[in-house]
This record gives structure tokens, sequence and C-alpha cells, in this order.
């Protein structure tokens, strides 16, 4: 390996994807047992890597030299071999700070509360530190030195403005948890969340929905990815760069999700949208139909809408994990807030607005099988998906139409 990055469990890692849009050299993912970092360190055989959790200290005893910011921060994320000798970085800082500017939100005298004691809470504390917080506390499970518990935090949570979140809590596969109560926290100004799969972790989305300024770390992973590069390969990479790689990849990681009434379009279209965009097509009504080996006809005549609700919740869990896929959901879906949550953590929502006039009953749909139920479907989910749509799409006219305006 000549470029790449170490880590425990690399599988769902965007590195590899953002070096490859930066720069043109050959980047691999290498994951490492824990007994396996010695021997890796020691024969060094690489021009420059990435370190990842959970080795961002365990390397800093092989290195001949460690940059100051990394030596603060007691963490190092970049290693160039430079004719046999190590020298160590953390560009994480740079990326973390970055973030923060780039979202606009204010640390200068305010109160911080970093969640984790790990490297990347390290970084959190020195970039709080860099841009003028009032004051720091430090967060973890259990009780320690210069710590305070959970516990302890909700004690003095309207004190905190800021939150940063440097636990894997809500990371993929784990996703839909979040490390703390967001309503507990009365004058938050922001949340800072390090967890870039899924693009907005439950802590990010719960933020948002109480008009708090809030990110995910997607940006936070590029950003330090370039200054990497710029260690690697010893290049300048610009910030017009960066933001663009960025955008790219965020776009590419979203998966469009389909919602709105039954005969509204949602599988038709999903399918031919996900052709066009070379991704795949999922629907949540045949993944119910699929794991439960019965028809959604069948499933609510044996054992009725709330088991079916469940099952679609359970459903929806389940693909919300994807990255770059089409979703298409059943016309209830928007019933259960949850569904939307789940679906917006790694997902753009488009209400695919069908006159009702147009919409058809069909027998295999068993809450809309005639015009009054349809009607009536119709008129109690209306304002939820128009509510919890992030783009509406008229779909009153051709498939081809429908695909087009959500295409721009």
């Amino acid at each position: 390996m000549e470029y790449g990055c170490i880590g425990e469990k690399l599988a769902h890692s965007f590195s590899k994807e953002i070096h490859n849009a930066l720069t043109d050299y050959q980047y691999e993912l290498k994951e490492l047992a824990k007994d396996e970092v010695d021997s890796f360190m020691t024969e060094h055989n690489f021009k420059a890597i990435n370190v990842t959790i959970p080795y961002k200290q365990t390397v800093i005893p092989f290195l001949d030299f460690i940059a100051d910011e990394a030596k603060e921060i007691g963490a190092v994320n970049t290693i160039v071999n430079k004719d046999g000798k190590l020298y160590g970085y953390n560009t994480d800082f740079f990326g973390m700070k970055s973030l923060i500017e780039r979202t606009g939100i204010v640390i200068e005298n305010k109160t911080v509360a970093i969640l984790g004691g790990g490297g990347t809470a390290k970084t959190a504390e020195a970039v709080s530190k860099s841009l003028g917080a009032k004051a720091i506390y430090k967060v973890s499970r259990s009780s320690k030195e210069n710590f305070i518990t959970y516990d302890e935090l909700y004690n003095i949570s309207d004190t905190i403005d800021v939150i940063i979140n440097t636990t894997p809590v809500g990371m993929y596969p784990n996703i839909y948890a979040s490390a703390v109560e967001i309503e507990k926290f009365k004058n938050l100004s922001g949340v800072v969340d390090a967890v870039y799969n899924p693009l907005r972790s439950k802590l990010v989305s719960d933020a948002l929905n109480r008009n708090i300024k809030a990110v995910g770390g997607l940006y936070m992973l590029v950003a330090q990815a370039a200054f990497a590069v710029e260690y690697f390969i010893d290049t300048k990479i610009e910030k017009d760069r960066i933001e663009s790689v960025f955008n790219s990849l965020f776009k590419k990681k979203e998966n469009i999700v389909l919602i709105g009434m039954p005969s509204s379009g949602k599988s038709t279209v999903g399918n031919i949208l996900a052709e066009k965009l070379k991704r795949e097509f999922f629907d949540s009504d045949l993944l119910v139909a699929e794991t439960e080996n019965m028809t959604i006809p069948d499933i609510f005549e044996s054992k009725g809408e709330a088991y079916f609700r469940n099952a679609e919740t359970e459903a929806i869990f389940t693909l919300s994990k994807n990255n770059s896929s089409v979703i298409a959901t059943g016309g209830g879906a928007v019933l259960n807030k949850k569904n939307i949550d789940l679906l917006k953590e790694n997902g753009k929502v488009f209400f695919l607005d069908r006159p009702l006039e147009m919409l058809i009953t069909t027998s295999d749909r068993p809450l809309s099988s005639n015009k009054s139920d349809l009607e009536k479907r119709y008129n109690e989910r209306y304002n939820l998906y128009r509510e919890y749509a992030d783009v509406v799409i008229d779909a009153s006219g051709t498939v081809e139409d429908v695909i087009n305006q959500i295409m721009r």
C-alpha cells in the first residue's frame, strides 16, 4: 500500500471515494486488528496514510515527528513517510474547524459540551478553544477526572450553547439513536455531529426540527482529507475544490425518497429514475411483503393494519440505512413520523402530488379499493405529504415529466 487509511472497521468508509475525487493516486482501505497495528507501523511500507478509529493514539509511539497541533490534541490521523521517518499530523482539527465555520455555528464566548472522550473529542476541544469558547464541558458515560456524566450535563443543560458529538452513537448501522435528548437543552444555538453516515444523524435531525443550526460530519471528512492530501503529495487543495467534492459526494450518497398517494406513480417513477441514475430501487411495500411472505391485502386481512404499520416501519428502518438509492414508500408511511425521520437521515423526500381525480382504485390496495375510501385517505394524508416533503412534485403530467422535475 502506498496511500490509504488504516482502522478497525472500514467497510462503510467514504475516504477512498473522497481521496479519489481529490487527486489521482491509488488510495486503499486497510482494516487492522489491534494486534496487527504494531507490525504494520514498524514495517511502515507506505508513502502516506490516514488513521481512524481506534488507532489515532495507538500510532503515536511509532512516529519520529509530531506536529504541534497533533501534540496538543494527543491524536494523529495523518502520517507521512519521509525517507523512512514517520511524520504525524492531525488534519481533523482543520476539518472540524472548517465544518463549524462553514455552518455558521458561533463558538466564541459560548459554552460547549463535547460528547465522548476519544481522539475526535480532543480535536473538538482544541477547535473550541481556538474559536474562543467561554467554557467547555467534556462528557462521558462514566464519572472520571475532567469529565462530567450525562446526568450532570442535563443538570446544567440550560447553560449549554453548543453540543459537539464525537461518539459513534447514531452511526451506521445503528442509526436512529442519539447520545443526548435535544429537547432538554433549551438554549442551544448549534449542534455538530462528527458522524457522517448517515448524512443527517438523529441528533442533527432533532436539532434541525427545533430550528437549531446543526450539521453532520461529511464536510469535516472531506476537508480533513483535503488537508491530508496536501501533506501526502505536497500540493495545495483550494477551498472551492473541497466544496465541489463535498457537494458531489453528498448528492451521490443521498437517497431519493418518494412519498404520495397510492397510484400517484411512486413505483413506476422510482424504477425508471433509478435506472437513469444507475441507482438501486427499493419499495417499502415490496420489502414488507417479502419479509412476511404474504401480499399486502393478506397481511391486512389476517393480521390487521396495526401489524402492517409496525412491519412497514421495520422495512423503512432497513431501507433508511442505504445510500445512493431510490426508495418508494407506501401511501400510509407518512402516518408515522418516525418513518419520515428515518428516511430523512439519508434521504431527500419528494412528494408526488397527483390530483385526486387522477388517482385510481385497485383491489390490491386495502385502504383505497373504492372511490370513497380513496378520497378519505387523500383528505387524511394530503397535508402530511406536503409537510414532510423536501420537494413537492407536480405529478399531474407524464411519467417523463415527473422524472425530469425530480432530476432538476
